[in-house]
C-alpha cells in the first residue's frame, strides 16, 4: 500500500540510481586511509599477511626432505629437482605482476588472487597421481607463492611510514624465516607419520584463515581508480610473463640437461633449449621495451641508477642465499653420513639468524632513520660466512659445522631490508608498488639463477672429479648412479665409498665458493648507493605533488587537479619526479600506448586517458637533468 507523501518530503525527488551513488561516495568518503586506520585493524591485516608468508616460505623448503618419498612412488627420480625448480620459476616470473596487479585491482583483489592461486596449487600437489601433475601443481603454487610476498610488502608499505617500515618487514621477515626453517623438518616429520601428500593438504586450513583475515580487514582506501575485470585483463602483460617465462624455463632445462645428464653440446636437447633461452630472453626486451602496454619490467627504471644496483643486489644475494641452501644439507648427509632431518637441522641456525638479522635491521632503521652504515658494516657478513662454510672439512667441529652459516644468514637478511627500504626511499610514492615488483623480479631470477647454476656447478665439479677417482671397468654406469642420487653412497663399498664422498666434498665446496664470490659482488654493488634520511625522503616528494580528490576501496582513485605538478626544478636530485615525461603522440599512430607504472592522485597519470599520462618507458625529468 503506497503512502501519501508528507510536509517533510522533497518536492523533486531524485532517482534512485542517482541516490544510491551519492551514499555509496558518502561511504567512500567516510572509509579510512592505510595510514589512519585502527591498531586492531593493522594487527587482523597482518596476522593475515604474515600467516600467508609463512605458507609461502615454507613451500620453499618443504620438498627436499620429501623427493625420495616422492620419486620412490612415481618412479621418477631423475624429474625430482623440477619440483623446487618448478616452484621457483614461477615465482621468478609472476611475481612482478602483483606490483601491477596491487594498483588495478587493489591490495586486498591482488593479496587474494596470490592466495586462492597457492591454495589451489598445494591442494593439487596433494591429490596428484603422477611425477608431471605434481610439477604442474608446485607451479601453479608458485604463481602465487611469489605473489604473497610482494602483497604483503606493498600492504605493509601502505600502513606504515618510510621509517617505521623496516621494523615492521623485520617482524614479517620472522615468519619468513620460521617458514623456510621448519619447512624441511615439518615436511620429513609429517612424511614418515602421515605420508608426503598430507604435508600439503594440511596447509590448506591456514590458507583458508589467512584469506579470511585479509578479506575481513583490508577496508582502508588508496588514491586511484577502480577498474572492471575486463580492464584488469586487458592491462596484464601476457607476452612479457610468457616469453620470460620461456627464457628462463629453457636456461633451466639447458643447465639441466648438460651438467645433470652430461650430454654433449653437440646433442639437440643442449643446443635447442640454449638457443630457445636466447631467443625468448631478447623477446622479453623487445615485449618490455616496445610492446607491453604496462610492462612488467619498468624499463624507466633500468635507466635510473639505484633501483639498477638495488635489483643487481637482490640478485647476487638471492644466488648466494639459495645456493647455500639447497647445497648446505648435502655435506652433512653426504661427506659426513649423517641423517636427512639432521642435515635437514643444520639450517635451522641460518633461520634464526636471518629473523634476528630482519629484526635488527628494521629496529636500526627505525631507531636512526638511516640505512647507509648498517649495511656497509653488517654487508660484509654473509661473504664471511660463505668463506667460513667453504673452509669446512669432514672433521670440522660442532662449532663451525653449526655456527659457521649464522653470518651468513644474519648479513643476508640486513641487506635485503635495508635494499628494500632504500629503493622506497628514493621511488616516489605513487611507484612503491612497481619498484617492489621491479625488485622483487631480480630476487626472483637471483633464486632461480642460485639453484640452477650452482647446480650446473656441482654436477660438473663431482663429474671430473668421480672421474679421477673411480676407474673400474663399470665406472661409467657407477658414476651415473652417484651422480643421480646421494642415497646410493651408502651401499659402495668403503674404497668406492670414500672416492665418492670425497668428490662430493670438492663439488660441494666450489659451490660454496660460487656463493662467497657472489655476495662479495653484491657488497661491491652496494656501495655506490647513497643513505637518505627516511623521515625526510618522502616528505620531499610530497610537495611536488597533488592530493586526491575522492578514494576508492583497494584501489588508487582518481582525480585530477589541473596544474599539480611542479617543475624538474623542484625534485630533489636524488629522486625521481613522481609526474613523468608526458610523450608526445608518435606520428600515424590513433594513440598513445599507457604506459603508467602507477595510477596517480594527478591527471598526468591517468591511465584510463588515451591523451595523456606518465609513460613508464620515459626517463622521469628530474633523471634527465642529472
Amino acid at each position: 500500500m503506497a503512502t501519501s507523501p508528507t510536509e517533510r518530503d522533497p518536492l523533486i525527488k531524485k532517482p534512485q540510481a542517482q541516490a544510491n551513488a551519492e551514499i555509496a561516495e558518502a561511504d567512500v568518503k567516510r572509509r579510512l586511509g592505510p595510514l589512519e586506520i585502527s591498531a586492531a585493524n593493522r594487527r587482523g591485516i597482518l596476522a593475515g599477511l604474515w600467516l600467508a608468508t609463512f605458507l609461502g616460505s615454507l613451500n620453499l623448503t618443504l620438498v627436499p626432505t620429501m623427493m625420495p618419498s616422492i620419486s620412490s612412488e612415481f618412479q621418477k627420480f631423475n624429474q625430482a629437482s623440477w619440483l623446487g625448480t618448478a616452484y621457483l620459476l614461477a615465482t621468478c616470473t609472476f611475481t612482478p605482476l602483483y606490483g601491477r596487479l596491487c594498483n588495478v585491482m587493489g591490495r586486498r583483489g591482488a593479496n587474494h588472487t596470490a592466495i586462492i592461486f597457492a591454495a589451489v596449487g598445494t591442494i593439487g600437489c596433494g591429490l596428484s597421481r603422477n611425477m608431471e601433475s605434481l610439477i604442474l601443481a608446485r607451479f601453479i603454487a608458485g604463481i602465487g607463492g611469489g605473489g604473497i610476498f610482494t602483497t604483503s610488502t606493498i600492504i605493509v608499505s601502505d600502513m606504515y611510514t618510510l621509517r617505521d617500515r623496516g621494523l615492521v618487514q623485520g617482524l614479517a621477515s620472522c615468519f619468513n624465516g620460521l617458514g623456510m626453517g621448519l619447512g624441511g623438518p615439518f615436511g620429513g616429520i609429517i612424511t614418515d607419520w602421515l605420508g608426503w601428500r598430507a604435508a600439503f593438504l594440511l596447509q590448506i586450513p591456514l590458507y583458508a584463515a589467512a584469506f579470511f583475515l585479509t578479506s575481513y580487514n583490508i577496508r582502508y582506501v588508496t588514491p586511484g581508480k577502480s577498474k572492471s575485470t575486463k580492464e584488469v585483463l586487458k592491462r596484464i602483460d601476457y607476452f612479457g610473463s610468457l616469453t620470460l617465462l620461456i627464457s628462463v624455463g629453457s636456461l633451466l632445462v639447458f643447465l639441466s640437461t648438460k651438467y645433470n645428464e652430461s650430454l654433449p653440446w653437440s646433442d639437440a636437447r643442449v643446443i635447442a633449449p640454449l638457443v630457445l633461452a636466447i631467443v625468448f630472453f631478447f623477446c622479453f626486451l623487445g615485449v618490455e621495451i616496445f610492446i607491453a602496454p604496462e610492462p612488467v619490467m619498468a624499463p624507466s627504471m633500468l635507466r635510473q641508477k639505484i633501483p639498477v644496483l638495488v635489483s643487481l643486489s637482490n640478485f647476487l644475494v638471492a644466488a648466494c642465499n639459495f645456493s647455500i641452501t639447497y647445497f648446505f644439507p648435502m655435506w652433512f648427509q653426504v661427506v659426513t653420513l649423517e641423517s636427512a632431518s639432521t642435515a635437514g637441522l643444520h639450517l635451522m641456525p641460518n633461520s634464526v639468524s636471518m629473523s634476528t638479522g630482519s629484526m635488527f635491521a628494521g629496529w636500526m632503521m627505525h631507531r636512526t632513520g638511516r640505512y647507509k652504515k648498517i649495511n656497509l658494516i653488517f654487508g660484509i657478513f654473509p661473504f664471511v660466512g660463505a668463506v667460513l662454510i667453504s673452509l669446512m672439512r669432514e672433521d670440522s667441529g660442532p662449532i663451525q659445522s653449526w655456527l659457521s652459516i649464522i653470518p651468513l644468514g644474519f648479513g643476508n637478511a640486513v641487506v635485503l631490508q635495508t635494499m628494500l627500504i632504500a629503493l622506497l626511499a628514493y621511488l616516489p610514492e605513487s611507484h612503491m608498488a612497481v619498484g617492489t615488483g621491479f625488485g622483487q623480479l631480480f630476487r626472483g631470477i637471483g633464486q632461480v639463477g642460485g639453484v640452477a647454476i650452482s647446480s650446473a656447478i656441482f654436477q660438473s665439479r663431482l663429474d671430473t672429479e668421480l672421474r679421477k677417482r673411480i676407474r673400474t671397468p663399470d665406472a661409467e654406469e657407477l658414476i651415473l648412479k652417484i651422480r643421480q642420487s646421494s642415497a646410493f653412497i651408502r651401499t659402495l663399498l668403503p674404497e668406492q665409498q670414500r672416492a665418492a664422498r670425497d668428490s662430493y666434498a670438492i663439488g660441494l665446496k666450489t659451490v660454496y665458493i660460487f656463493a662467497a664470490c657472489s655476495t662479495f659482488l653484491a657488497y661491491c654493488v652496494r656501495l655506490p648507493i647513497p643513505d637518505q634520511d627516511l623521515d625526510k625522503a618522502h616528505a620531499k616528494q610530497r610537495r611536488v605533488s597533488a592530493p586526491p580528490n575522492t578514494l576508492t576501496d583497494g584501489q588508487n582513485t582518481n582525480t585530477s587537479t589541473p596544474g599539480a605538478s611542479a617543475s624538474s626544478s623542484s625534485t630533489p636530485p636524488d629522486s625521481p619526479s613522481e609526474n613523468e615525461d608526458d610523450a608526445p603522440t608518435r606520428p600515424g599512430h590513433k594513440h598513445r600506448r599507457r604506459l603508467s607504472t602507477y595510477e596517480s592522485a594527478d591527471g598526468f597519470m591517468d591511465l584510463e586517458s588515451d591523451r595523456i599520462g606518465g609513460s613508464a618507458r620515459m626517463v622521469p625529468r628530474s633523471a634527465d637533468a642529472n
